[in-house]
C-alpha cells in the first residue's frame, strides 16, 4: 500500500460504509424473520416497524455525525 491508498482510503467515509452495512443488515434479518403462515397477525407490523426505526435511527446518527463534521471543520479555520 502506497502513499496513494492511504490518502484513498482515510478520504472515505466510513461511518456512512458502516451505516449502509447496518441497513442491509436489518433487511437481511428481517427477511429471514418473516412469520410464518400461522403466527400471530401483528407479526408483520411489529417486525416492520422495527426494522423501519432501527434504519431511522441509523439515519439519525448519520445526521449527527454530519453536522459534527461541519462544526469540527468550521472550528478549524
Amino acid at each position: 500500500m502506497n502513499k496513494d491508498d492511504v490518502k484513498r482510503y482515510s478520504d472515505l467515509d466510513w461511518k456512512a460504509i458502516g451505516y449502509i452495512t447496518s441497513i442491509f443488515s436489518v433487511l437481511f434479518l428481517g427477511a429471514i424473520a418473516w412469520p410464518k403462515p400461522g403466527e400471530p397477525w401483528w407479526s408483520v407490523p411489529v417486525l416492520i416497524i422495527g426494522m423501519a426505526l432501527s434504519i431511522l435511527g441509523m439515519g439519525f446518527r448519520y445526521l449527527a455525525h454530519i453536522k459534527q463534521k461541519k462544526e469540527m471543520s468550521k472550528r478549524r479555520r
